[in-house]
């Protein structure tokens, strides 16, 4: 079955999403940091069992095809990235759905969970963290220049952005995220993990060269009767890398 593209005006931005499938099971994927549907979600835009899910692949203000507006980063961009993934799935009449989100994802992933507990069915996250240490700001000041990253990571996005909007928008992200370790603990939303009372499954690569693998067993620890599966070979990308796999475990948590 095809792979549609459309926007919709949700809370005053047009958003742009692709669609696939017609299972009765909706799933929203929620994409990294200059992520979009198209970047991160390939093989799961392909390869989703399209019997059983409804899929949508969402870019978020600012990222992908949902430009403009530009990027930015205000204190609450992960609160503001929740409401509008929300809405953008009440806008296009899911009335429940379940969460699929990696790395920056992932985060806005935990806390839709939180605040929006009656449209929430079922929660995947991976690559995700619930606050941000010293160490996590020397590893993202480590990416900070994109001329600095590998040619397979940065193509992609070059040709989505240009490099300019991508250079500019990355270091943004490295302001807008290093932030969070000025408040107490590092904290980004590790006060709403007892809030999500959905079924959920995090999924972490123990080659993650990103985010420390601390961090999934915190939100693991905090999210009652959550799972937690490691994946020894997976590095960030673990959904892209190890595609197969990591949608065979995905559906059977879903389904």
């Amino acid at each position: 079955t095809s792979i549609t593209s459309a926007k919709i005006q949700v809370n005053g931005v047009h958003l742009h999403y692709q669609q696939t499938g017609e299972g009765s099971h909706a799933v929203l994927l929620l994409p990294g940091m200059l992520g979009s549907g198209q970047t991160d979600f390939g093989p799961q835009l392909k390869s989703m069992n399209k019997q059983l899910f409804t899929v949508v692949a969402w870019d978020p203000r600012g990222y992908g095809k949902s430009i403009p507006p530009s990027r930015d980063f205000p204190p609450d961009f992960f609160e503001r990235d929740a409401k509008d993934a929300v809405d953008l799935m009440q806008a296009l009449k899911f009335k429940k759905f379940s969460l699929l989100g990696w790395s920056d994802g992932g985060i806005t992933a935990l806390i839709a969970a939180a605040k929006y507990p009656n449209l929430i069915h079922k929660l995947v996250v991976w690559g995700a963290n619930a606050s941000v240490t010293q160490e996590d700001v020397r590893i993202y000041n480590g990416i900070r220049n994109v001329s600095k990253w590998s040619e397979k990571v940065r193509k992609p996005l070059e040709e989505m952005y240009g490099h300019k909007y991508f250079a500019k928008t990355c270091e943004a992200w490295v302001d807008g995220i290093s932030r969070f370790a000025e408040n107490p603990d590092g904290n980004i939303c590790q006060q709403l993990l007892p809030d999500i009372k959905c079924p959920t499954f995090i999924i972490h690569g123990e080659k993650d060269p990103l985010v420390p693998q601390v961090h999934a067993e915190y939100i693991h620890k905090h999210i009652k009767g959550s799972r937690l599966l490691l994946m020894p070979e997976g590095k960030h990308n673990l959904h892209l890398r190890f595609a197969e796999d990591f949608n065979r475990e995905v559906e059977n948590f879903l389904h």
